[in-house]
């Protein structure tokens, strides 16, 4: 019996140092590198002063979200990435934590949008340390909220695109950058300080 116990712990403690010393210790060793890839693959069917179209998502909070559920008392920020494990993405999002602050001060909500599954998204997030915001799935029907905004690729991931709407449901500004590059957040910063001079703080 003690010689099974001493085994058991001897393969216990293999696995935990494995781990600790394994490819899944660096985040960036585990990440999916698609490339370099076209720079814009899609054509957008909203402008600035349409109505934003509407929306309902699961969210990795829990339960299901809606841009209407904001409607008349928040500003909405939609954030489309490509994918989940992919390095812009996993850079991106997080960055977003240090502007917190920002979007609470502007009234806006942040909403993360990917063509990922539930499950996929909770690792990712988990492993980034966890996000501020909202983050939902637009896995099924798949992709169907980013093709209503234009910003669904040919492959099926999506642009890396923000999508800025303010209370009324308006869309104030659209910005789709190159696929492999993390957008400006002082880019972020300036939309949101919009919002702000809008609302008087």
């Amino acid at each position: 019996m003690r010689y099974i116990c001493f085994v058991l712990f001897v393969v216990i403690l293999y696995s935990s140092s494995a781990t600790a010393q394994g490819p899944a210790s660096n985040f960036s060793e585990i990440l999916y590198n698609p490339g370099t890839l076209k720079a814009i693959d899609s054509r957008l069917k909203v402008q600035a002063g349409d109505e934003a179209p509407d929306f309902q998502l699961p969210s990795l909070g829990g339960g299901v979200k809606s841009l209407r559920d904001y409607r008349g008392h928040s500003n909405v920020v939609l954030s489309f990435v490509p994918a989940a494990w992919t390095p812009v993405c996993s850079g991106q999002w997080p960055g977003y934590n240090i502007a917190e602050r920002k979007f609470r001060q502007s009234e806006t909500v942040l909403l993360g949008i990917t063509v990922d599954n539930i499950p996929t998204l909770h690792a990712w997030v988990e492993h980034m340390g966890g996000l501020w915001f909202d983050v939902l799935s637009d896995f099924w029907p798949h992709g169907e909220t980013a093709a209503k905004y234009g910003v669904l690729r040919s492959d099926g991931t999506t642009e890396r695109a923000l999508v800025y709407i303010n209370k009324e449901g308006i869309i104030t500004a659209i910005q789709v950058v190159d696929i492999n590059v993390r957008p400006p957040l002082e880019d972020v910063f300036r939309e949101l300080e919009k919002f702000a001079a809008s609302s008087g703080k």
